[in-house]
């Protein structure tokens, strides 16, 4: 073997190391974030009765996101996009309650802050969508919260759905 032909191996099988230590990495942290998050539940807020179900998902929108439109309205600069933080208060059975946009200022103990994302004059948090496997629409459709695990930044990440007495939907609840 020619000794530029070695080197082109080694630099091969060293690139896909790296990027396989980079997924492991991005997959162990979205894990951990999962098994060691606060859980917080978001109420859903229906996008269009007649079509929530469409295939193998549902449109997902919650019912805190038209609080911070409204408040964000009222803002004399309304930006299209940005990323930001609502504070919100959590009750006995975990679910999130509206208080505030952040401003910075120290929060409570019963208070936690969510990040969210303004796109397109739309609030997001974490996925405007919930997939499951085809055939399994009936078992989402009493839906009416999302679980979700915050970091210690106040990421969210969608874990779960459950109907109006906090009960797990489907298969995947943790």
């Amino acid at each position: 073997m020619m000794p530029n032909a070695k080197a082109n191996r080694i630099i091969i099988i060293a690139g896909m190391l790296l990027v396989l230590a980079v997924i492991n990495g991005a997959i162990w942290q979205k894990e951990r974030h999962l098994a060691l998050g606060e859980i917080v539940y978001l109420e859903l807020a229906p996008v269009d009765p007649r079509s929530l179900m469409q295939g193998d998902y549902m449109a997902l929108n919650f019912a805190i996101t038209g609080r911070i439109q409204a408040t964000l309205n009222h803002e004399s600069n309304f930006p299209n996009a940005r990323n930001g933080h609502v504070v919100v208060r959590l009750d006995d059975q975990y679910i999130a309650h509206f208080l505030r946009l952040d401003d910075g200022s120290p929060i409570g103990d019963q208070e936690r802050r969510l990040q969210y994302r303004l796109r397109n004059g739309h609030v997001r948090f974490a996925t405007n969508a919930f997939f499951f496997q085809e055939g399994h629409a009936e078992r989402y459709q009493p839906a009416r919260y999302g679980q979700f695990r915050i970091n210690d930044q106040g990421s969210p990440l969608l874990v779960a759905l459950y109907d109006s007495e906090l009960q797990p939907l489907g298969s995947l609840a943790r």
